[in-house]
């Protein structure tokens, strides 16, 4: 694949780039998200754009959300173009306004993911291809604090399934993931999107839908929730490393 990444950690673009590279991948970096708008803008199209764009959300001069900006206005031209997102730490407000339009072909995930490796491949792997990827841990925060949208109703399991679902993953992943049959995950995403008031003549993109419920409804939640474990394991009742996104 043809990869960009906008980063401004010297440290982090090599370290990335090596790593894509090693996996065959020909990967072009910026340090600011100027220059990636102005490589990736206007005029650029069909063969010219890449197959998938990795940036950072705050990157120079203000290192508050130029990144995330430069993807939404991508985005804008080329609506299909694949971004995945990094962030040092949860940003909801980042992530409702990078799901605001089509979902597919977006990810928003921490940068702590990128630790591990077969992970972060996987995630960048199914953003290029069309697929949405939300962040574990974004889900979970997001979870936690929201009230009254339908998703109170939702058991435990069936938390546990939509956050499985928030990262792409199929019903016969989710299957594998938790041991059990493909019948029982039918169930629980049937009676998620039921539960949500999610219509069963949508779209494919409902499972979309679902996640982005929380996005859409997480920031009004006036009070926190039970703490709750993502299916990577990690708790939620903590920050998570680093004061920049």
């Amino acid at each position: 694949m043809r990869i960009v990444i906008a980063e401004d950690s010297v440290l982090l673009r090599d370290g990335l780039s090596r790593l894509l590279e090693a996996e065959g991948h020909d990967v072009t970096g910026y340090p600011t998200a100027d220059e990636l708008v102005a490589a990736l803008g206007t005029g650029t199209a069909g063969d010219d754009l890449p197959d998938v764009v990795v940036t950072d959300v705050r990157m120079p001069p203000s290192h508050t959300d130029e990144g995330l900006r430069a993807a939404v206005h991508l985005r804008s031209l080329h609506r299909r173009l694949p971004i995945l997102v990094l962030s040092q730490y949860v940003e909801q407000r980042y992530a409702a306004e990078l799901f605001a339009g089509d979902v597919r072909g977006l990810g928003y995930v921490l940068k702590d993911r990128v630790a591990d490796v077969e992970e972060f491949l996987d995630a960048l792997q199914r953003v290029a291809g069309g697929g949405t990827v939300i962040d574990p841990e974004v889900v979970a925060q997001i979870l936690a604090r929201t009230r009254s949208t339908g998703l109170e109703t939702l058991t435990p399991r069936e938390r546990e399934v939509l956050g499985l679902m928030a990262e792409g993953r199929s019903n016969t992943a989710i299957a594998e993931r938790l041991v059990v049959g493909l019948p029982a995950v039918e169930k629980h995403v049937t009676s998620i999107l039921t539960k949500l008031g999610l219509p069963p003549d949508a779209d494919d993109h409902r499972r979309v839908l679902a996640v982005l419920r929380w996005l859409e409804h997480g920031p009004t939640a006036a009070q926190p929730g039970p703490v709750v474990t993502p299916p990577g394991g990690v708790r939620t009742d903590r920050p998570t490393n680093g004061a920049r996104a």
